[in-house]
């Protein structure tokens, strides 16, 4: 698990491949405000707070935010704040430099939902942008000047369509990353608002 000793919990995502793409290629300055929505286990908000002492992380599932807490503890960090909500909810009227989001990309339909909180982590609607579009829609109001996106999704969910959204918002975006498993790639977009 590398730096951080992490517990688990069957209600929450368990910190995988997508997880550590991006916990291990983040672009933070120290001193930099940061949000991570969709925290789960907390631990890309841990390695976050390696870089900058001002992070915010959310979830939709409040197993998530207990099971962050606990893992927050049992590393000493005491410098991140939690947030209970949807996406940008939890913080509507705030802005911050950088904005991270490990999104639930998996195309779904009736017959891949699971029951409970979980399901947040993986369903991505029938094509798998359910979530990133609504996210997209508002990730611009909650940059401030020259701020970055760092977004994880699949080739499963269309990442050209993501890279021409952000482009048509006004960013500079890029496939950063990019990891191939079985039957699709995992890419780590990042975006820069110019």
């Amino acid at each position: 698990m590398g730096k951080f000793e992490i517990e688990t919990d069957e209600m929450v995502y368990i910190p995988s491949d997508d997880t550590f793409l991006l916990a291990e290629n983040l672009e933070i300055k120290e001193g930099q405000s940061v949000l991570e929505i969709g925290t789960g286990s907390g631990l890309v908000s841990m390695y976050a707070s390696l870089l900058t002492d001002d992070v915010t992380a959310t979830d939709i599932n409040y197993n998530a935010l207990e099971l962050a807490e606990k893992n927050f503890k049992l590393n000493n960090i005491d410098t991140i704040r939690l947030e209970f909500g949807d996406l940008f909810e939890p913080v509507k009227n705030e802005k911050f430099d950088v904005i991270l989001f490990n999104t639930p990309y998996l195309p779904t339909d009736s017959d891949d939902i699971i029951d409970g909180d979980l399901n947040y982590a993986f369903d991505g609607g029938l094509n798998g942008r359910k979530v990133i579009d609504l996210f997209l829609n508002e990730v611009k109001n909650h940059l401030n000047d020259g701020g970055i996106v760092q977004l994880i999704q699949s080739s499963l969910s269309d990442n050209d369509e993501t890279l021409n959204r952000l482009d048509d918002l006004g960013f500079i975006a890029e496939i950063a990353k990019k990891e191939h498993y079985f039957f699709e790639d995992i890419v780590l977009i990042n975006g820069y608002l110019i």
